[in-house]
Protein backbone atom coordinates (compact mmCIF):
# COMPACT_ATOMS: atom_id res chain seq x y z
CA UNK A 1 0.00 0.00 0.00
CA UNK A 2 0.94 3.70 -0.53
CA UNK A 3 4.04 2.62 -2.73
CA UNK A 4 3.79 6.13 -4.54
CA UNK A 5 3.90 8.31 -1.42
CA UNK A 6 7.32 9.37 -0.75
CA UNK A 7 8.58 10.31 2.79
CA UNK A 8 5.30 11.29 4.18
CA UNK A 9 5.10 9.10 7.99
CA UNK A 10 0.96 9.19 6.58
CA UNK A 11 1.22 6.29 4.71
CA UNK A 12 1.85 3.56 7.13
CA UNK A 13 -0.81 5.13 9.87
CA UNK A 14 -3.17 4.98 6.75
CA UNK A 15 -1.98 1.36 5.75
CA UNK A 16 -2.29 0.59 9.73
CA UNK A 17 -5.50 1.72 9.73
CA UNK A 18 -6.98 0.06 6.77
CA UNK A 19 -5.71 -3.00 7.53
CA UNK A 20 -6.91 -3.05 11.11
CA UNK A 21 -10.15 -2.30 9.41
CA UNK A 22 -10.39 1.03 11.16
CA UNK A 23 -10.41 3.64 9.47
CA UNK A 24 -13.14 6.15 9.67
CA UNK A 25 -16.22 7.49 7.50
CA UNK A 26 -13.75 11.25 7.19
CA UNK A 27 -10.63 11.68 7.22
CA UNK A 28 -8.79 14.99 6.72
CA UNK A 29 -4.71 15.21 4.74
CA UNK A 30 -3.52 18.35 6.21
CA UNK A 31 0.03 19.92 4.84
CA UNK A 32 2.10 21.89 2.53
CA UNK A 33 1.84 22.22 -0.66
CA UNK A 34 2.93 19.27 -2.91
CA UNK A 35 3.58 17.11 0.15
CA UNK A 36 1.35 14.30 -1.72
CA UNK A 37 -1.80 15.22 -0.49
CA UNK A 38 -3.93 14.86 -3.42
CA UNK A 39 -2.04 11.27 -4.57
CA UNK A 40 -2.57 9.86 -1.29
CA UNK A 41 -6.17 10.41 -0.96
CA UNK A 42 -6.63 8.75 -4.62
CA UNK A 43 -4.46 5.78 -3.31
CA UNK A 44 -6.38 5.76 -0.04
CA UNK A 45 -9.61 5.55 -2.76
CA UNK A 46 -8.13 2.35 -4.49
CA UNK A 47 -6.80 0.79 -1.74
CA UNK A 48 -10.33 0.72 -0.30
CA UNK A 49 -12.19 -0.35 -2.94
CA UNK A 50 -10.21 -3.34 -4.15
CA UNK A 51 -11.55 -5.93 -4.89
CA UNK A 52 -7.99 -8.28 -4.71
CA UNK A 53 -7.27 -11.40 -2.73
CA UNK A 54 -4.75 -9.44 -1.25
CA UNK A 55 -6.42 -5.61 -0.39
CA UNK A 56 -4.33 -2.85 -1.53
CA UNK A 57 -1.20 -4.43 -3.78
CA UNK A 58 0.24 -1.51 -6.22
CA UNK A 59 0.17 -4.38 -8.84
CA UNK A 60 -3.11 -5.79 -8.28
CA UNK A 61 -4.91 -6.41 -11.26
CA UNK A 62 -9.02 -6.24 -9.91
CA UNK A 63 -11.03 -4.10 -12.38
CA UNK A 64 -11.43 -1.90 -9.70
CA UNK A 65 -7.58 -0.76 -9.19
CA UNK A 66 -7.55 -0.80 -12.76
CA UNK A 67 -9.86 1.46 -13.21
CA UNK A 68 -8.52 3.73 -10.26
CA UNK A 69 -5.47 3.77 -11.59
CA UNK A 70 -6.24 5.68 -14.91
CA UNK A 71 -9.10 7.51 -12.47
CA UNK A 72 -12.25 6.56 -14.70
CA UNK A 73 -13.61 4.71 -11.58
CA UNK A 74 -17.30 5.14 -11.41
CA UNK A 75 -17.22 5.59 -7.63
CA UNK A 76 -14.34 8.33 -7.29
CA UNK A 77 -15.47 11.75 -7.04
CA UNK A 78 -12.88 14.61 -6.90
CA UNK A 79 -14.67 17.95 -6.23
CA UNK A 80 -12.85 21.55 -4.62
CA UNK A 81 -10.43 23.75 -6.59
CA UNK A 82 -6.44 23.08 -7.74
CA UNK A 83 -4.30 24.47 -10.17
CA UNK A 84 -3.99 22.06 -12.18
CA UNK A 85 -1.99 23.10 -15.20
CA UNK A 86 1.42 23.48 -14.03
CA UNK A 87 1.16 19.60 -13.46
CA UNK A 88 -0.16 18.58 -16.76
CA UNK A 89 2.49 20.63 -18.07
CA UNK A 90 5.54 19.03 -16.29
CA UNK A 91 4.05 15.51 -17.33
CA UNK A 92 3.39 16.56 -20.87
CA UNK A 93 7.17 17.57 -21.20
CA UNK A 94 8.37 13.99 -19.03
CA UNK A 95 5.82 12.05 -21.36
CA UNK A 96 6.92 13.13 -24.44
CA UNK A 97 10.86 12.84 -23.54
CA UNK A 98 10.01 9.88 -22.23
CA UNK A 99 8.56 8.78 -25.71
CA UNK A 100 11.94 10.60 -27.61
CA UNK A 101 14.29 8.68 -25.65
CA UNK A 102 12.06 5.37 -25.89
CA UNK A 103 12.83 5.62 -21.97
CA UNK A 104 12.58 2.62 -19.84
CA UNK A 105 9.83 4.31 -17.62
CA UNK A 106 8.15 5.37 -20.61
CA UNK A 107 4.74 3.58 -19.15
CA UNK A 108 5.09 5.88 -15.76
CA UNK A 109 4.89 8.72 -17.14
CA UNK A 110 2.49 7.54 -19.96
CA UNK A 111 0.06 7.34 -16.64
CA UNK A 112 1.69 10.44 -14.97
CA UNK A 113 0.34 12.29 -17.99
CA UNK A 114 -3.19 10.64 -18.23
CA UNK A 115 -3.36 10.70 -14.61
CA UNK A 116 -2.56 14.84 -14.52
CA UNK A 117 -5.31 15.25 -17.04
CA UNK A 118 -7.83 13.53 -15.20
CA UNK A 119 -6.86 15.09 -12.05
CA UNK A 120 -8.86 17.98 -13.94
CA UNK A 121 -11.45 16.69 -15.79
CA UNK A 122 -13.02 14.30 -12.53
CA UNK A 123 -13.75 17.51 -11.23
CA UNK A 124 -16.12 17.69 -14.01
CA UNK A 125 -18.22 15.09 -13.13
CA UNK A 126 -22.03 15.77 -14.22
CA UNK A 127 -23.07 14.64 -11.06
CA UNK A 128 -21.42 17.96 -9.53
CA UNK A 129 -22.51 19.96 -12.28
CA UNK A 130 -26.02 19.27 -13.07
CA UNK A 131 -27.29 22.35 -12.19
CA UNK A 132 -24.50 25.13 -13.24
CA UNK A 133 -25.94 27.12 -16.00
CA UNK A 134 -22.41 26.07 -17.50
CA UNK A 135 -23.07 22.93 -17.46
CA UNK A 136 -23.43 22.38 -21.66
CA UNK A 137 -20.22 23.79 -22.57
CA UNK A 138 -18.47 22.32 -20.22
CA UNK A 139 -19.36 18.87 -21.39
CA UNK A 140 -18.36 19.55 -25.17
CA UNK A 141 -14.96 20.47 -23.45
CA UNK A 142 -14.50 17.98 -21.70
CA UNK A 143 -15.92 15.96 -24.68
CA UNK A 144 -13.26 17.21 -26.75
CA UNK A 145 -10.53 16.43 -23.79
CA UNK A 146 -11.68 12.37 -24.34
CA UNK A 147 -11.60 12.14 -27.56
CA UNK A 148 -8.22 13.93 -27.45
CA UNK A 149 -7.05 10.72 -24.81
CA UNK A 150 -8.60 8.24 -26.78
CA UNK A 151 -5.30 8.80 -28.99
CA UNK A 152 -2.69 8.01 -26.11
CA UNK A 153 -4.70 6.12 -23.78
CA UNK A 154 -4.08 2.35 -22.85
CA UNK A 155 -3.94 -0.11 -24.29
CA UNK A 156 -3.86 1.69 -27.51
CA UNK A 157 -0.26 1.70 -28.81
CA UNK A 158 1.14 5.03 -29.21
CA UNK A 159 1.05 7.15 -32.57
CA UNK A 160 3.91 8.10 -34.65
CA UNK A 161 6.14 10.83 -32.00
CA UNK A 162 4.50 13.63 -34.75
CA UNK A 163 1.10 12.90 -34.08
CA UNK A 164 1.54 12.74 -30.40
CA UNK A 165 3.16 15.45 -29.76
CA UNK A 166 0.29 17.81 -32.01
CA UNK A 167 -1.89 15.44 -29.58
CA UNK A 168 -0.33 16.10 -26.14
CA UNK A 169 -0.22 19.63 -27.39
CA UNK A 170 -3.55 20.06 -27.90
CA UNK A 171 -4.67 18.70 -24.55
CA UNK A 172 -2.12 21.20 -22.56
CA UNK A 173 -3.93 23.99 -24.51
CA UNK A 174 -7.79 22.57 -23.92
CA UNK A 175 -7.07 21.80 -20.14
CA UNK A 176 -5.65 24.79 -19.44
CA UNK A 177 -9.50 26.81 -21.53
CA UNK A 178 -11.50 24.11 -19.41
CA UNK A 179 -9.37 25.02 -15.79
CA UNK A 180 -8.90 29.07 -16.64
CA UNK A 181 -12.89 29.35 -18.11
CA UNK A 182 -14.87 26.96 -15.58
CA UNK A 183 -13.21 25.36 -12.36
CA UNK A 184 -14.35 27.45 -8.72
CA UNK A 185 -11.84 28.77 -6.56
CA UNK A 186 -13.91 28.05 -3.90
CA UNK A 187 -16.34 24.99 -4.00
CA UNK A 188 -20.09 26.07 -4.96
CA UNK A 189 -22.78 24.96 -2.06
CA UNK A 190 -24.90 23.32 -5.24
CA UNK A 191 -21.72 20.84 -5.51
CA UNK A 192 -22.35 19.94 -1.79
CA UNK A 193 -25.85 19.17 -2.23
CA UNK A 194 -25.08 17.09 -5.57
CA UNK A 195 -22.67 15.02 -3.56
CA UNK A 196 -24.08 14.86 -0.49
CA UNK A 197 -27.43 12.74 -2.92
CA UNK A 198 -24.63 10.84 -4.73
CA UNK A 199 -23.43 9.68 -2.03
CA UNK A 200 -26.40 8.34 -0.53
CA UNK A 201 -27.11 5.91 -3.25
CA UNK A 202 -26.25 2.21 -2.97
CA UNK A 203 -22.96 1.38 -5.19
CA UNK A 204 -23.48 -1.44 -7.26
CA UNK A 205 -19.75 -2.57 -6.43
CA UNK A 206 -17.02 -1.59 -3.25
CA UNK A 207 -17.00 1.61 -1.44
CA UNK A 208 -17.25 5.24 -2.97
CA UNK A 209 -14.64 8.22 -2.19
CA UNK A 210 -15.27 11.27 -2.42
CA UNK A 211 -12.13 13.98 -2.03
CA UNK A 212 -12.59 17.15 -1.66
CA UNK A 213 -9.50 19.86 -1.89
CA UNK A 214 -8.85 22.66 -0.40
CA UNK A 215 -11.65 22.38 2.30
CA UNK A 216 -10.39 25.61 3.87
CA UNK A 217 -11.58 27.98 0.80
CA UNK A 218 -15.23 26.98 1.70
CA UNK A 219 -17.80 29.96 2.12
CA UNK A 220 -19.64 29.52 4.99
CA UNK A 221 -23.11 28.21 3.78
CA UNK A 222 -20.78 25.62 1.87
CA UNK A 223 -19.03 24.28 5.54
CA UNK A 224 -22.67 23.69 7.02
CA UNK A 225 -23.65 22.59 4.34
CA UNK A 226 -20.73 19.28 4.32
CA UNK A 227 -21.25 19.63 8.02
CA UNK A 228 -24.50 18.16 7.50
CA UNK A 229 -23.19 15.29 5.93
CA UNK A 230 -20.11 14.23 7.63
CA UNK A 231 -22.43 14.30 10.67
CA UNK A 232 -23.99 11.26 9.36
CA UNK A 233 -21.91 10.23 6.18
CA UNK A 234 -23.74 7.24 4.43
CA UNK A 235 -22.39 3.36 5.48
CA UNK A 236 -20.42 2.66 2.38
CA UNK A 237 -18.77 6.20 1.61
CA UNK A 238 -15.68 7.17 2.92
CA UNK A 239 -14.82 11.26 2.55
CA UNK A 240 -11.38 12.93 2.22
CA UNK A 241 -10.78 16.55 2.41
CA UNK A 242 -7.51 17.96 2.21
CA UNK A 243 -5.67 21.55 3.35
CA UNK A 244 -2.47 23.72 3.28
CA UNK A 245 -4.11 25.66 6.24
CA UNK A 246 -5.59 22.96 8.71
CA UNK A 247 -6.52 26.16 11.29
CA UNK A 248 -8.53 28.02 9.09
CA UNK A 249 -10.88 24.73 8.22
CA UNK A 250 -14.06 25.14 10.88
CA UNK A 251 -13.86 23.14 14.29
CA UNK A 252 -16.77 21.61 13.99
CA UNK A 253 -15.47 19.85 11.00
CA UNK A 254 -12.20 19.11 12.44
CA UNK A 255 -14.33 17.10 15.26
CA UNK A 256 -15.79 15.33 12.58
CA UNK A 257 -13.03 14.28 10.48
CA UNK A 258 -9.02 11.94 11.37
CA UNK A 259 -6.80 14.34 10.91
CA UNK A 260 -3.23 13.11 9.09
CA UNK A 261 -0.70 15.37 8.94
CA UNK A 262 1.85 15.82 6.29
CA UNK A 263 5.34 17.61 6.18
CA UNK A 264 7.63 19.94 4.10
CA UNK A 265 9.88 17.26 2.50
CA UNK A 266 13.81 18.30 2.97
CA UNK A 267 15.90 19.53 -0.07
CA UNK A 268 17.21 15.79 -0.95
CA UNK A 269 13.79 14.48 -0.57
CA UNK A 270 12.61 17.23 -3.13
CA UNK A 271 15.25 15.94 -5.29
CA UNK A 272 14.11 12.60 -4.94
CA UNK A 273 10.40 13.21 -5.93
CA UNK A 274 11.42 14.85 -8.70
CA UNK A 275 13.81 12.33 -10.57
CA UNK A 276 11.42 9.57 -9.71
CA UNK A 277 8.27 11.23 -10.69
CA UNK A 278 8.98 13.79 -13.27
CA UNK A 279 12.25 12.17 -14.24
CA UNK A 280 13.80 15.47 -13.60
CA UNK A 281 17.44 15.24 -12.88
CA UNK A 282 18.64 18.63 -13.91
CA UNK A 283 16.49 21.12 -11.77
CA UNK A 284 18.18 22.73 -8.57
CA UNK A 285 14.60 23.13 -6.62
CA UNK A 286 12.26 21.92 -4.51
CA UNK A 287 8.92 20.32 -6.54
CA UNK A 288 6.60 23.80 -6.28
CA UNK A 289 9.13 25.66 -7.51
CA UNK A 290 10.25 23.11 -10.60
CA UNK A 291 6.22 23.20 -11.75
CA UNK A 292 6.65 27.24 -11.54
CA UNK A 293 8.97 26.89 -14.22
CA UNK A 294 5.81 26.27 -16.35
CA UNK A 295 3.95 29.30 -16.17
CA UNK A 296 4.05 31.22 -19.27
CA UNK A 297 4.79 34.65 -17.03
CA UNK A 298 7.37 34.60 -14.33
CA UNK A 299 7.13 35.91 -11.22
CA UNK A 300 9.77 38.94 -11.45
CA UNK A 301 7.44 39.74 -14.42
CA UNK A 302 4.23 39.73 -12.38
CA UNK A 303 5.99 41.89 -8.95
CA UNK A 304 7.87 44.28 -11.63
CA UNK A 305 3.61 45.08 -13.05
CA UNK A 306 1.92 44.73 -9.51
CA UNK A 307 5.12 47.73 -8.21
CA UNK A 308 4.36 49.72 -11.82
CA UNK A 309 0.42 49.78 -11.17
CA UNK A 310 0.96 51.07 -7.56
CA UNK A 311 3.62 53.50 -8.71
CA UNK A 312 1.11 55.04 -11.54
CA UNK A 313 -1.82 55.17 -9.17
CA UNK A 314 0.91 57.17 -6.78
CA UNK A 315 1.70 59.30 -9.50
CA UNK A 316 -1.49 60.34 -10.23
CA UNK A 317 -1.60 58.74 -13.63
CA UNK A 318 -3.92 55.68 -14.77
CA UNK A 319 -2.06 52.78 -15.16
CA UNK A 320 -2.27 51.14 -19.00
CA UNK A 321 -4.49 48.11 -18.28
CA UNK A 322 -3.93 46.58 -21.95
CA UNK A 323 -0.79 46.55 -21.04
CA UNK A 324 -0.25 44.65 -17.97
CA UNK A 325 -2.53 42.17 -19.68
CA UNK A 326 -0.29 41.83 -22.46
CA UNK A 327 2.75 41.27 -20.30
CA UNK A 328 1.05 38.93 -18.12
CA UNK A 329 -0.04 36.53 -20.82
CA UNK A 330 -3.77 37.72 -20.09
CA UNK A 331 -3.26 35.90 -16.92
CA UNK A 332 -3.52 32.82 -18.04
CA UNK A 333 -3.58 30.53 -16.15
CA UNK A 334 -5.72 31.86 -13.59
CA UNK A 335 -2.86 31.46 -11.04
CA UNK A 336 -1.15 34.29 -12.11
CA UNK A 337 -3.83 36.90 -11.46
CA UNK A 338 -3.85 35.26 -8.13
CA UNK A 339 -0.09 36.22 -7.81
CA UNK A 340 -0.34 39.45 -9.59
CA UNK A 341 -2.70 40.64 -6.72
CA UNK A 342 -0.77 39.06 -3.94
CA UNK A 343 2.53 41.47 -5.48
CA UNK A 344 -0.16 44.08 -4.80
CA UNK A 345 -0.93 43.29 -1.14
CA UNK A 346 2.79 42.86 -0.74
CA UNK A 347 3.23 45.87 -1.81
CA UNK A 348 1.08 47.70 0.16
CA UNK A 349 2.00 46.87 3.53
CA UNK A 350 4.57 49.59 3.89
CA UNK A 351 1.08 51.94 4.24
CA UNK A 352 0.95 50.42 7.49
CA UNK A 353 4.05 53.10 8.27
CA UNK A 354 2.08 56.29 7.33
CA UNK A 355 -0.29 57.62 9.85
CA UNK A 356 -3.15 57.47 7.16
CA UNK A 357 -1.94 53.78 6.25
CA UNK A 358 -4.24 51.85 8.38
CA UNK A 359 -6.78 52.56 6.77
CA UNK A 360 -5.91 52.69 3.88
CA UNK A 361 -4.12 49.44 3.85
CA UNK A 362 -7.57 47.62 5.08
CA UNK A 363 -9.21 49.43 1.73
CA UNK A 364 -7.05 48.17 -0.13
CA UNK A 365 -6.68 44.49 1.02
CA UNK A 366 -10.27 44.53 0.67
CA UNK A 367 -10.30 45.76 -2.82
CA UNK A 368 -8.23 42.95 -3.73
CA UNK A 369 -9.71 40.61 -1.98
CA UNK A 370 -12.97 41.43 -4.01
CA UNK A 371 -11.36 41.66 -7.28
CA UNK A 372 -10.37 37.49 -6.96
CA UNK A 373 -13.80 37.01 -6.12
CA UNK A 374 -15.23 39.01 -8.88
CA UNK A 375 -12.81 37.04 -11.65
CA UNK A 376 -13.29 33.89 -9.61
CA UNK A 377 -16.61 33.15 -8.68
CA UNK A 378 -18.57 35.54 -11.05
CA UNK A 379 -16.50 34.99 -14.18
CA UNK A 380 -15.34 38.59 -14.52
CA UNK A 381 -12.21 39.16 -17.08
CA UNK A 382 -9.02 40.37 -15.20
CA UNK A 383 -8.97 43.46 -17.70
CA UNK A 384 -13.10 44.91 -15.95
CA UNK A 385 -11.34 43.33 -12.60
CA UNK A 386 -7.96 45.60 -12.96
CA UNK A 387 -9.78 48.64 -14.73
CA UNK A 388 -12.57 48.76 -11.44
CA UNK A 389 -9.45 48.13 -9.23
CA UNK A 390 -7.93 51.46 -10.69
CA UNK A 391 -10.61 53.32 -9.74
CA UNK A 392 -10.36 51.81 -6.44
CA UNK A 393 -6.89 52.29 -5.42
CA UNK A 394 -7.18 56.05 -7.20
CA UNK A 395 -9.95 56.80 -4.38
CA UNK A 396 -8.25 55.36 -1.69
CA UNK A 397 -4.96 56.89 -2.85
CA UNK A 398 -6.55 60.67 -3.13
CA UNK A 399 -8.58 60.80 0.07
CA UNK A 400 -6.08 59.43 2.38
CA UNK A 401 -3.48 62.13 1.25
CA UNK A 402 -1.55 60.78 -1.79
CA UNK A 403 -0.76 57.67 0.57
CA UNK A 404 0.44 55.38 -2.07
CA UNK A 405 3.46 57.43 -1.77
CA UNK A 406 5.45 55.56 0.79
CA UNK A 407 4.97 52.53 -0.71
CA UNK A 408 8.22 50.20 -1.72
CA UNK A 409 8.00 50.88 -5.47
Amino acid sequence: MFANLLYQNASSLLAADISRGNFPPAVMFAGPSCSGKLSCALETARVLGCTGETKGLWNCQCSSCLQHKQLVNNNLIIAGPRNCSLEICAAAKSFLDGVKHNASYLVAVRYLFLRSIRKLTSRFNPVLWQDDRNVGSIANLVGEIDEQMEIIDFPRPLPEFEILQKTVNKLVVLSEELENKYLYVSIPISQIRNLSSWAKMKSVEGSKTVIIENADRMSESVRNALLKILEEPPADTVFILTTTKKNAVMQTILSRVRVYNFVERNYKEQQDVLSRIFHESAFNGNVSDYLMTFLPVKNDVLLLEAKGFLKTIANGKIPDVSSILKECNNFEPKMTFWMFLKDLEESQRKLLLDPCGAKASFETVEALKKCWIDVTSYNQKPQAALENLVRIFSKINKTNGNVFRCVDI
